[in-house]
């Protein structure tokens, strides 16, 4: 047991954590981060492969947005970025025929007069447009996989304000050259150089709090802080794997969010078999409807990619399944091709540290981000990709804008 009361507590050494506890050591604060896995990064997981020079990001891997907060970072760091590519490709009648799903998707939102006088789900606002079917497939498929979102369930207008202007939809998304693993090794060690504390393997179990004293606690420890930063992912919030005593009051809001549910896997082949000058395959309706390419780098990976409902059937079964749908997935996009000859995969609903990949609103849940980032008697504050109040939820950057809100919000 410990008994020493730090100035802040942070929960979870993710892109938020991590960002919160870099800005309230650089102001001096004494910190400690609790981390309930036995790796720095959360929905953040760089790896490697053998025999491949790039690196293997199961979870966050493109710089979406304007992503200002995540270039500084790199500045800062002293760490390159390479831009990426946006050629597409889908499967259609036996053929790879050339397509652009992202301006196809802005054409389904252009229109938005059905959403004037109330939400609507994703489908529902499908329904009411005049649009060609591929129009229609493309815009359900991006919503599924962009989003990681349920149409029937994902509100309209959220969808509308985050590809309205393009920004988020732009295609040639760049992409950290070693991956985002080291620039949040980079944050961690700021920190900790600065004296914050960071513990692994802490899953913390009831965050006791009343203004001014917080008291978290886990098996086998327990620790004490007068405000704490949370951090803890959408799902694993409504969850309620970690009890808060006295309750958040945060109920409502929690339920007009969702968790998208991911399925991602990097595929290593003997050779290049696809179109070297490609960067996205999509087959809509395969099981894994989305493969794409790291170029510029021209080596034999493949990353897959299931989102939203795609995904929902898939989590949880035995990866011997899973892998068979990819499998057919790849057959489907590219017709007969060589096996992999190693596959890393990750289902990030079936992860009881993320239980999902990222959020998305639900239909008339408009507020629900604002609701749940409002701190708590100036004990409580709240991070991380789901509390995101700039257009950039579902994003690393979005995640680092939030720590260093939180941290701001602290030190006041």
């Amino acid at each position: 047991m410990a008994e020493r009361a730090f100035d802040v507590l942070v929960i979870g050494a993710g892109a938020a954590g991590l960002a919160a506890a870099e800005a309230l050591t650089r102001a001096g604060r004494s910190v400690l981060v609790l981390e309930a896995r036995a790796r720095i990064g959360g929905r953040v997981w760089t790896r490697s492969m053998p025999g491949l020079d790039v690196p293997i990001e199961l979870g966050a891997e493109f710089i979406h947005g304007a992503a200002e907060t995540t270039f500084a970072l790199l500045e800062r760091a002293g760490m390159r970025w390479i831009a990426g590519a946006r050629t597409q490709r889908y499967a259609a009648r036996g053929r790879l025929r050339e397509v652009d799903s992202f301006a196809l998707a802005q054409k389904a939102m252009k229109d938005r007069s059905p959403l004037r006088e109330r939400d609507l789900s994703f489908e529902d606002y499908l329904a009411r447009r005049r649009l060609d079917a591929r129009t229609r497939v493309f815009a359900r498929m991006m919503v599924e996989g962009f989003d990681a979102a349920d149409p029937r369930r994902a509100s309209a207008r959220a969808i509308a304000e985050e590809w309205g202007d393009g920004d988020a939809l732009l295609g040639a998304q760049p992409r950290l050259r070693a991956g985002y693993g080291p620039a949040l090794e980079w944050l961690a060690r700021r920190a900790v150089a600065r004296g914050a504390r960071l513990r692994m393997d802490c899953v913390v179990r009831e965050i006791r709090w009343r203004p001014g004293r917080v008291e978290v606690t886990g098996k086998g420890f327990q620790f004490k802080g007068k405000k704490a930063i949370v951090t803890l992912p959408l799902g694993v919030l409504q969850s309620q794997a970690v009890q808060f005593n006295p309750k958040l009051g945060k109920e409502n809001c929690l339920k007009l969010l969702a968790s998208g549910p991911v399925i991602k896997a990097a595929l290593r082949f003997p050779s290049v078999f696809w179109d070297r000058s490609v960067a996205f395959f999509h087959s809509p309706g395969a099981a894994f409807p989305t493969f794409w390419t790291p170029l510029p780098a021209r080596v034999p990976l493949l990353i897959a990619w299931a989102g939203g409902p795609k995904a929902d059937r898939l989590s949880g079964f035995p990866m011997k399944k899973v892998t068979a749908a990819m499998l057919a997935s790849l057959g489907t996009t590219f017709g007969k091709v060589e096996e992999p000859d190693q596959i890393y995969v990750h289902d990030w609903k079936s992860d009881p540290f993320a239980r999902g990949a990222y959020s998305y609103v639900l239909v008339n849940g408009g507020d629900a981000r604002r609701r749940l980032a409002a701190p708590l008697k100036d004990t409580l504050y709240f991070a991380g990709e789901a509390t995101n109040l700039e257009g950039e939820s579902g994003t690393v950057s979005g995640a680092l804008q939030t720590g260093q809100r939180a941290a701001r919000e602290a030190l006041r």
